[in-house]
């Protein structure tokens, strides 16, 4: 598939906007050139058909009769052409004619006012008709009974070659704008596009070790560029954040891979280097199990996490229905044995039926995340409140304990991958810093959000904002 140039398509239309404009000076210039000069020759033709008109006498020296003064027909309108008259009586009695007068005339001056065009050899005229003129020049002061019909005729020659030089110089008039219009275009669109130009330089300059843009100044102060600076800038931001956040997960999976890998193979390896009794070979099997089972853990997390984000990206589920409620009912039930371990008491309330399009799985996970992490960081014999509750057309769902709580410092980190605080992501708790991480994934996966609030000492609570879907109040 060829490649097209912004530069050329904006010159294109510069030059077609420019040529339609040239056309249109040209026709506009030719027509009304016409229209004035024929205004001005149809005037003319009314003065000479009345100069002819006025040569016509009556006299009474033998009888009444009209005659014509043929010697002082005035001069044609247009040197070398010679132009054409006749004088009638109403009852098409001839008066006069010129001597150059067709015989085959064929002329419609019932039309345009009386007026009509036609050709006589290689010459076009244009002709006026007048009826009902009175003879001016008469013996007596006795009113004129008599009326005349009056042709008079010129050729169009010279009117026509007016109109086509009146064309012609406004053709070259136009033609030179249209040259230097398009030169100026040009000019303009190349200085235009440079900033983008330098735009794309920048662009071309990111790389793994170099995600700032540095765009121009001028592409900075051009305005259409600065939607498409802006945007790219998010987009680096968003890019340099998301390959920041895959080299750090594959470090701190390395390093939390290492250590159970790390007991199993020291494990296996002091069982190798003495002969030992079929119990000891069981004690040290059973702690390598532990350590695999531990490593399986870890490994189902991070494939979880996988494929949580993966749903976040945009990967589109059929599914049902299901009730809010009921998924956190399943959750504290999977986790009362450790509740009751550390004589935590969880509480559940529900104001109302939240419905959400989801995988229950899912949900039961992250309810079962949040309470087991409020459960851990509990004092011995508090509670733990979990809350579902229908707002509107959003469902929500909190999670709250009586634990410690968490440094401002750290809420923008809790959910981060493989992060633990000082207080809630201690090593010895047995946490990886996966949960929190898909839980928020999973969440968001569903359209809803998570967010934490906590103040040191009182305690911390986790939010869950779930997307609308056909909420059903309590009765």
């Amino acid at each position: 598939m060829g490649t097209t140039s912004i530069q050329r398509r904006l010159v294109a239309a510069v030059v077609i906007s420019q040529l339609l404009l040239a056309i249109g000076l040209v026709a506009a210039a030719v027509y009304f050139t016409q229209r004035q000069l024929r205004n001005a020759f149809d005037v003319g033709l009314q003065g000479r058909a009345m100069s002819i008109a006025a040569l016509v006498r009556y006299t009474e020296e033998q009888r009444p009769s009209l005659t014509f003064e043929g010697d002082l027909v005035p001069p044609s309108l247009e040197p070398g052409h010679p132009d054409l008259y006749e004088v009638r009586t109403p009852e098409g009695r001839l008066i006069a004619r010129s001597p150059n007068w067709p015989a085959d005339l064929a002329a419609d001056w019932t039309r345009n006012g009386g007026h009509a065009e036609f050709s006589l050899g290689h010459d076009n005229y244009r002709g006026l008709r007048l009826e009902q003129v009175p003879v001016l020049d008469r013996e007596g002061n006795e009113p004129s009974r008599d009326l005349l019909t009056v042709i008079y005729a010129a050729s169009t020659a010279e009117m026509s070659a007016a109109v086509m030089h009146a064309g012609l110089y406004t053709a070259l008039a136009s033609s030179l704008l249209l040259c230097v219009t398009v030169l100026l275009a040009l000019w303009g669109i190349r200085r235009g596009l440079r900033p983008l130009a330098d735009l794309a330089d920048s662009a071309a300059a990111v790389s793994a070790s170099n995600w700032a843009l540095h765009p121009s100044e001028a592409a900075l102060r051009t305005t259409e560029l600065v939607p498409l600076t802006r945007a790219m800038t998010a987009m680096l931001d968003c890019l340099h954040l998301a390959f920041t956040q895959q080299r750090e997960f594959l470090a701190n999976a390395a390093h939390e891979l290492k250590t159970p890998v790390a007991i199993l193979k020291s494990t296996l390896q002091s069982l190798l280097q003495v002969p030992r009794t079929a119990k000891e070979y069981r004690a040290g099997l059973e702690d390598a199990l532990d350590d695999l089972a531990r490593l399986e853990k870890l490994l189902h997390s991070m494939l979880r996490l996988a494929r949580a984000e993966q749903w976040a990206g945009g990967l589109r589920r059929d599914l049902d229905a299901v009730d809010v409620a009921a998924t956190c009912q399943v959750a504290v039930a999977r986790l009362q044995p450790v509740a009751q371990e550390r004589s935590i008491q969880v509480k559940v309330e529900s104001s109302g039926t939240v419905l959400l399009q989801a995988d229950a799985d899912d949900l039961e996970l992250v309810w079962s995340n949040l309470l087991e992490n409020a459960i851990r960081f509990s004092p011995t014999g508090s509670s733990v409140q979990l809350r579902v509750r229908a707002s509107g057309e959003h469902g929500y769902v909190e999670v709250e304990d009586c634990g410690p709580g968490i440094p401002e410092s750290e809420l923008s980190h809790v959910f981060e991958r493989f992060h633990r605080g000082d207080a809630s992501r201690a090593r010895n708790s047995g946490g990886y810093g996966l949960g929190l991480a898909i839980s928020k994934a999973l969440i968001e996966a569903y359209g809803g959000s998570i967010r934490p609030v906590s103040k040191v000492g009182e305690g911390t609570k986790m939010i869950v904002s779930l997307p609308p879907f056909a909420p059903q109040h309590a009765r």
